[in-house]
């Protein structure tokens, strides 16, 4: 399993985050991946190589196809960090809420 920084390292290109919904939908082969980017293919190879390496995707070769999937399990470890991020500053917000809500009543 990848770490964190090489997951969300993943995410920091809006090609690759089009790949990752992309794929969302289903396995794709790399042809239909790299149809809508206006570039050249070796560079397109390259977002999918972050995205493997990031462990985003995985790809397999039938005959002349190679096709690639989502996998489940780092966008699983992703919102699960998240989840967490987001616990810590709801908690933070609430005691802000609090601190100035007895600010305010005792001014």
């Amino acid at each position: 399993m990848a770490n964190l920084d090489s997951i969300f390292h993943g995410l920091a290109d809006p090609t690759r985050r089009a790949v990752i919904a992309r794929l969302a939908k289903g396995p794709a082969p790399v042809s239909e991946l790299a149809a809508p980017h206006d570039m050249a293919l070796p560079s397109f190879l390259k977002h999918l190589k972050v995205l493997e390496t990031g462990g985003w995707i995985a790809s397999e070769k039938t005959g002349r196809t190679r096709t690639c999937r989502l996998r489940p399990e780092t966008v699983q470890l992703a919102e699960g960090w998240l989840g967490q991020q987001r616990n810590i500053w709801n908690a933070r917000l609430d005691r802000l809420d609090t601190f100035l809500t007895d600010t305010e009543r005792k001014g």
